[in-house]
């Protein structure tokens, strides 16, 4: 089987196709055939600085949508043949991906393949972020980093639909905000100016609730645009900043409180719980709630020039790898 991976650490040029072995899945487990793999950021982060890499070589891909193949030991619930979505972690740019079967979710009816593999990742994740752990309410309003990325586009739909008194993104550049605008943002700013902003159009008040897959300044300057009572939700380090710890001094004087999650961990301590996120995610795009837009797609072969245009942090949407001929 054809796959993409990578031996040493560096820009999209160290991405190359080999052959492998075709794997065979082990007990809990199931084996797809991949129609469609999906690209995140948290790909980039590991060919360039070894994010989540064990060891090289290492093949990334943290989502798939495709058929089973075959089924190990103790899967009762999926049978070969059958369309799926799965998280991984990792090794999804692969024409046969292994899978745990407790990340594997069937397709509700009517979802297409190329759809699916949008939503392992970024569906939960959005879901999660405003609900479970964001715990938003109906008028509240929400501030999010990203905007015009996967989750944000995501993000901005779902808290809309939750009736978000009002919805604001950030994006890094202007040519993005025509894309957020699109998806539930009421206002976008940009990322040198968010803060100015945040307070301008609140009169003052500030967000309730900030969503932030940023980290470092970016963390620091979201939890001074909260309004009494308002929660921050971490989901990321995309600026590669030191880990920044906030405690009392930060916190207690106007009731702010703070939250992470991540998608990989919850499914690595918690797979029961993903698979009900999941469940509940997965409805918002059969009942029409989300869309998530499929901006780039490209084949397996061309899974550098992928991350190029991501890492130029020009795309918007979700990125695909066509991995089925």
């Amino acid at each position: 089987m054809r796959a993409v991976e990578f031996q040493e650490y560096g820009g999209p040029e160290v991405l190359e196709v080999v052959q492998d072995h075709t794997p065979e899945p082990g007990p809990g487990q199931v084996t797809i055939d991949v129609a469609y793999a999906g690209v995140n950021f948290a790909d980039l982060k590991a060919r360039a600085e070894g994010y989540r890499v064990p060891s090289l070589p290492f093949r990334p891909g943290l989502e798939v949508s495709g058929r089973i193949r075959a089924t190990g030991h103790g899967v009762e619930e999926l049978r070969p043949g059958q369309e799926v979505a799965a998280l991984v972690a990792s090794g999804a740019y692969a024409e046969v991906v292994v899978a745990q079967a407790a990340t594997v979710f069937s397709l509700p009816e009517g979802l297409d393949l190329r759809t699916a593999a949008t939503l392992p990742t970024v569906l939960p994740t959005a879901h999660a972020l405003l609900h479970e752990v964001g715990r938003l309410q109906a008028g509240g309003t929400v501030l999010v980093h990203g905007a015009a990325g996967g989750v944000g586009t995501v993000a901005g739909q779902l808290a809309r639909a939750a009736g978000a008194g009002a919805v604001y993104g950030v994006v890094s550049s202007t040519a993005k905000a025509e894309h957020a605008l699109k998806h539930g943002y009421d206002e976008v700013f940009t990322a040198d100016s968010f803060s100015d902003d945040v307070f301008r159009a609140t009169g003052g008040r500030g967000v309730d609730l900030v969503l932030d897959p940023v980290g470092g300044d970016t963390l620091r300057r979201g939890l001074d645009t909260l309004a009494v009572f308002g929660r921050l939700v971490s989901f990321g380090n995309a600026s590669g900043a030191e880990p920044w710890h906030v405690g009392q001094p930060e916190l207690y004087a106007r009731g702010h409180s703070a939250a992470g999650f991540s998608i990989l961990a919850l499914a690595q301590s918690a797979p029961e719980a993903l698979r009900s996120l999941a469940e509940r995610a997965f409805r918002k795009v059969t009942d029409g709630t989300v869309r998530l837009p499929v901006t780039a797609e490209f084949p397996l072969s061309d899974a550098a020039e992928a991350h190029r245009l991501m890492g130029g942090r020009t795309s918007t949407g979700k990125l695909l790898l066509r991995v089925a001929e």
